[in-house]
């Protein structure tokens, strides 16, 4: 990773693949990911990890099977929220949006159990960021 600041604006102009992470940079063992979203992703669970978003441009939404019940979180730009390993999730958004997420390193997109991957999803551990 580099030792120079990075200007989320520029990183995420320098992409246009949906549903397609960029690892920004590593702390610890952790990995950084930015991401532009639109429509929907695929229902997935991380058993061993949570999974961290934050919300850079746009709305997403993460729908949530619980033991209550299914129910859907909507975060507005600058929202943060945290989906518990575990928990079977399905993030989307109604437009274009811009997300950043904390994982663990190799943590793959689409979890350890997950629906049948559509072609617009990339099941992937993150790609490179150039800029």
């Amino acid at each position: 990773m580099s030792n120079v600041p990075l200007l989320l604006g520029e990183a995420l102009a320098s992409f246009d693949a949906l549903w397609s992470p960029r690892i920004a940079t590593r702390v610890n063992d952790y990995d950084v990911r930015i991401a532009k979203v639109e429509g929907e992703h695929v229902w997935h669970v991380h058993e061993d990890t949570d999974e961290f978003f934050l919300v850079l441009d746009g709305e997403l939404h993460l729908s949530l099977r619980e033991p209550a019940g299914e129910r859907t979180v909507r975060l507005p730009r600058g929202a943060v929220f945290t989906v518990p390993r575990g928990t079977e999730h399905k993030p989307s958004a109604p437009s274009r949006t811009a997300i950043l997420m904390f994982e663990p390193t190799g943590t793959l997109t689409v979890g350890d159990r997950h629906d049948e991957v559509p072609a617009h999803v990339d099941a992937t551990t993150g790609h490179t960021l150039t800029n």
